[in-house]
């Protein structure tokens, strides 16, 4: 079969269409146009590496599951990085479970930010990193294991580790995955640093004077909290958000408790009442958000959400907190009859 120049001008010209759209649409748009390009038989191939094509904007792993998007332009060391993995590596990163991935979404939004930053040279760098107390040592390894990027740094004088994920392994692995499996953060800090650099990455913004004082929204919020309680993602991302921000404790008086804590989100934090079916008051005082509950009926509801509801599990200390709670309730008398694990 022989491919005429214009139509091999036109599927260009789609691709180019495809890339101008912000937003997901233009994200796998241009993927699958690029694959196009290169199932064209003798040029095909060489039509996708003309001008360094791949690495423009998106550059595709295909693999038998699906394809994983690589977002905006890496370098041709990290290229090279990319093309030693195996294909069972890429078949096992597109395995990663979206629970966990929506677990890890609630944790940043939580105890994680995504820093960009300016070198010396005015270049921009980027990191994502989660900094926990280092009695969470074995919460980072997990997720280390898992998603088999990032490196873990322990500070003993400061009782802190971190997990600090590069740019590249963002632009090749992590955001590729969030995208994938439809996660995104559901607070507004976190938003506006992804919006921020979603823009860089797409925009291939080098130079950090470079930047505009304000980037497009590559996700909306939820506008109602019965919005936020009906995406199929949240009750694991609230697993996260539990790890990082979430507490298990017993109070003076003897009443069990569980809380959830940051600052103002009125929307996320009325949409917990849902999730947890109580009419609970939001504290909003000092700037912050306040769920907590303590009745019999709202802690029989929150045993049933971290005990019987099949989401990704407490890890790490939270875990360890929440056992010890459970022990607390199976030694009250007052919450005696609440069914435990």
């Amino acid at each position: 079969m022989k491919y005429k120049p214009d139509v091999i001008i036109m599927v260009f010209i789609f691709w180019k269409l495809y890339v101008l759209p912000w937003g997901q649409m233009s994200l796998w748009g241009a993927t699958v146009i690029t694959n196009l390009l290169s199932a064209i038989p003798w040029i095909g191939k060489d039509l996708v590496e003309f001008g360094n094509l791949e690495n423009v904007f998106i550059y595709s792993n295909v693999v038998e599951l699906g394809i994983l998007p690589i977002i905006g332009t890496i370098n041709s060391k990290a290229l090279n990085k990319i093309k030693l993995r195996t294909e069972q590596e890429r078949l096992d990163t597109l395995k990663t479970s979206k629970s966990f991935l929506a677990m890890l979404v609630g944790l940043i939004d939580g105890d994680g930010y995504i820093a960009i930053t300016k070198t010396p040279k005015n270049y921009i760098r980027i990191d994502l990193i989660i900094s926990l107390d280092l009695r969470d040592l074995d919460l980072i390894n997990y997720i280390h294991s898992v998603l088999k990027i990032g490196r873990v740094n322990k500070y003993p004088k400061l009782n802190v580790v971190k997990l600090t994920i590069s740019r590249t392994d963002l632009q090749t692995i992590l955001f590729p995955l969030f995208i994938y499996h439809n996660l995104y953060f559901l607070t507004e800090t976190r938003e506006a640093q992804f919006d921020k650099v979603m823009f860089i990455l797409q925009n291939n913004i080098k130079k950090y004077s470079e930047l505009p004082d304000k980037f497009p929204v590559y996700c909306n919020l939820p506008v109602t909290a019965e919005d936020y309680s009906k995406l199929d993602f949240f009750p694991n991302w609230i697993v996260g958000f539990t790890i990082a921000e979430g507490s298990f404790f017993v109070k003076n008086n003897k009443d069990i408790c569980f809380s959830l804590k940051q600052r103002t989100h009125e929307l996320l934090f009325e949409a917990f009442k849902i999730i947890f079916n109580t009419k609970v008051k939001i504290d909003t005082s000092e700037d912050y958000s306040k769920f907590m509950v303590s009745s019999i009926r709202d802690i029989q509801k929150v045993v049933d959400f971290f005990s019987f509801s099949d989401l990704h599990p407490l890890v790490g200390y939270k875990l360890t907190q929440y056992n010890l709670w459970l022990n607390n309730i199976r030694e009250s008398s007052r919450y005696g009859k609440i069914k435990l694990p």
